[in-house]
């Protein structure tokens, strides 16, 4: 036996550089695709069927079926997607996933492409320090395709050779004469390949090559690729851990989905086998068999190991795609919504940290920003009840309104981070890095909305324990306050929901104007009833604090406004006063 433990640490690094390679592949392409993935996105969104063609697309331009699977996970987390859309996607990424393995067989086995990839590398390099972003992002992407194929190139290199190691050979070859239980041995193989991998298309890659080597036969190479289908959902599951129960829904779908096709599979692999090695025959006009003759057809057999890989997929899809419905009922039902009011307060949509394409990952802290307005308005529904709700029990009320102020403050701290976190990407557009600091400016003053709904509730409260109250018509003036805060808080949540192009600020000037208005009216009658003795002076002095803490909190919902829209008119409001 001549392979050495040196020679075992070439093969990790080989797969190291093809794992690399496959990782910058993938991020200039995301970044090349830019909104365009968001125009894909849109497609997940129709149907089903929409949905399979978009997570094909995507795992195309991804050229990693784990990515679009997390990528799929993290937008039901963030509310981009429902788990229901999510499906589609999931089962269009398995499909996306087998052109790895095309190309792969294609380019890696069929001619010598290292000196073309060198070359690609040679073409591009100079281009990485490009000031203009499209072709930087361009050159990432062809340096990228040029390292996987050196790795793959490596890689096989590195595998250690049949007729010089035969003891390695005939101990792998001892598990293979076991007839079905060799291919469930070799699927948890496979599984376990990609764990350690984290990347089904470098265990894709590895299989090839062992294949091409002629260290495994094609049966069990194909056992190998089902279980690297069963071994991609894991990624996904792993974030979902730290999602919402919708995210947590779509990857145990992805798990059970992928299962349940191995599981048919494996009932039907010998007379698939051999349909594909008929089909590979049929195209390549070869007389040699792939499961007759595996020594004289080992680079066809890498072919055929892609026809049964696209091939299963796609089967896979037609045969389940029906069977959707009851087979999310049935993950519904063992991942139940436990969820409760406590949830409104918790993250709910970038727990899974940021994601390789910047602008997804803004457009999951814009859900978190969607998430926090909601809390915001939350609060002002519970003053509000607080205030004028005799039933009200007030002792819960304030406790709901503590607990939410604290959560904010979470909230922006959590938010903050993350966005400061996207902004370390490199290469980051600057129509991108002012949209994250007016997001950031978006969040503090969020908070400090809920920092006065919280002042206004202690207030509230030292008015119940005076035994204080106002007469009727400051009471009706205070209700209606509240009524105009809450038209603005309506417009700054339709804001707060669009891209900054679309951001109309007509609505939200004119709420801002009319709290400003009602403020002014109703502070002049304030004084009005205080000359006339009307109520009493802790009582007035509660009103008056009360109303000015609610303009203020016209003056932030006014920030916020602007901020989505990516834009400041504080200067031209302070010129039309």
């Amino acid at each position: 036996m001549t392979y050495s433990f040196f020679d075992f640490l070439q093969l990790i690094g080989s797969l190291g550089i093809f794992i690399f390679g496959m990782k910058i592949f993938s991020e200039g392409l995301q970044k090349m695709a830019g909104s365009r993935l968001k125009g894909i996105l849109s497609g997940m969104t129709r149907n089903r069927l929409t949905g399979v063609v978009t997570g094909f697309a995507t795992t195309a331009i991804t050229q990693s079926s784990t990515t679009t699977t997390v990528m799929a996970v993290s937008f039901v987390n963030a509310g981009l997607l429902t788990f229901v859309q999510s499906t589609g996607v999931i089962m269009g990424a398995n499909i996306g996933t087998t052109i790895t393995a095309w190309m792969v067989s294609i380019f890696g086995f069929k001619f010598q492409i290292t000196p073309i990839a060198l070359a690609v590398i040679g073409i591009f390099f100079a281009f990485l320090f490009s000031k203009n972003t499209r072709l930087r992002n361009i050159a990432e992407a062809m340096v990228g395709f040029g390292i996987i194929f050196i790795g793959l190139e490596f890689i096989k290199g590195a595998v250690p050779d049949i007729n010089t190691n035969p003891e390695m050979f005939a101990f792998l070859d001892s598990f293979t004469d076991f007839g079905y239980l060799s291919l469930l041995l070799f699927v948890l193989v496979g599984t376990v390949l990609t764990l350690l991998t984290q990347s089904s298309s470098a265990a894709t890659a590895i299989t090839l090559v062992m294949l091409f080597e002629g260290w495994i036969s094609f049966p069990i190479a194909a056992a190998m690729i089902l279980g690297e289908n069963i071994g991609t959902t894991v990624t996904a599951n792993i974030a979902a851990l730290v999602g919402n129960v919708h995210a947590k829904r779509a990857a145990r779908f992805h798990f059970f989905f992928n299962v349940i096709g191995v599981i048919w599979m494996l009932v039907l692999i010998y007379p698939f086998l051999h349909a594909m090695d008929f089909a590979i025959q049929y195209f390549t006009n070869s007389p040699v068999s792939v499961m007759e003759d595996p020594d004289n057809s080992r680079s066809n057999a890498t072919l055929a190991i892609s026809l049964f890989h696209t091939t299963f997929n796609l089967l896979n899809v037609v045969l389940l795609f029906a069977f959707v419905p009851y087979l999310v009922r049935f993950v519904e039902r063992i991942q139940p919504d436990r969820g409760g009011e406590d949830d409104e307060y918790h993250l709910r949509h970038i727990s899974a940290g940021p994601m390789t394409s910047p602008g997804f990952s803004v457009e999951q802290a814009n859900k978190e920003i969607q998430h926090f307005v909601g809390v915001v308005e939350k609060m002002h529904e519970s003053v509000n009840e607080l205030l004028f709700d005799p039933e009200a029990k007030s002792d819960k009320l304030l406790e709901k309104i503590a607990k939410a102020e604290e959560a904010t403050d979470e909230l922006e701290m959590e938010i903050s981070d993350y966005l400061v976190r996207v902004s370390e990407h490199t290469n980051l557009e600057h129509s991108m890095t002012e949209r994250i600091r007016f997001m950031q400016t978006m969040i503090n003053d969020l908070e400090r909305i809920a920092d006065i709904y919280y002042q206004i509730s202690k207030l509230a409260e030292k008015m119940t324990e005076s035994r204080a109250s106002w007469p009727e018509d400051a009471a009706g003036e205070m209700e209606q306050m509240l009524k105009v805060v809450h038209d603005a808080i309506m417009t700054m949540k339709h804001n707060t929901a669009l891209s900054p192009e679309r951001v109309k600020l007509d609505r939200a000037i004119e709420c801002e104007n009319a709290i400003d208005r009602t403020r002014d009216a109703f502070r002049d009658n304030h004084y009005a009833r205080l000359e006339s003795g009307n109520y009493p002076a802790r009582a007035g002095v509660t009103f008056m604090d009360m109303l000015n803490r609610l303009e203020r909190i016209g003056d932030h919902i006014m920030n916020v406004n602007e901020s989505a829209a990516g834009k400041r008119l504080k200067a031209m409001r302070i010129d039309e006063d």
